[in-house]
């Protein structure tokens, strides 16, 4: 048996960039980042970021193009995937995390009467 899960609960660095195959299927890319902060062997606070790359497609992708925001927290769940794209001579690789789900979490929780942030029928859909 095997697992391919990834959970984050992360800030997001950039607003989603968009994109629509020719057969009309909405496809979003954005980046999110983690912290986490430890202390070296002599005692001195080290800091450290990871950016992840995050991926969507259809409904999923819709809402992201529409709530996603750059600097906003958001909990995210999918799965790792490695693809490689250019030239057989050229090729690059890149590992993102293709998004099941996208939820808004600490401040972002919408109250009653605030049109910001979308309704919990509009995040229930994934």
């Amino acid at each position: 048996m095997s697992v391919n899960k990834m959970i984050l609960v992360a800030r997001v660095g950039k607003d989603p960039k968009v994109t629509t195959t020719t057969s009309g299927s909405t496809i979003v890319n954005f980046s999110v980042a983690t912290d986490e902060s430890y202390k070296d062997k002599v005692g001195t606070k080290i800091d450290k970021t990871e950016w992840h790359n995050v991926v969507a497609f259809g409904k999923l992708a819709e809402f992201c193009a529409k709530w996603v925001k750059k600097g906003k927290e958001y909990y995210i769940e999918g799965r790792i995937q490695t693809r490689s794209y250019g030239e057989e001579n050229a090729k690059k690789y890149i590992t993102e995390v293709v998004a099941d789900q996208v939820r808004f979490v600490g401040d972002q929780v919408r109250e009653s009467n605030n049109a910001e942030y979308p309704t919990e029928a509009e995040q229930e859909v994934f």
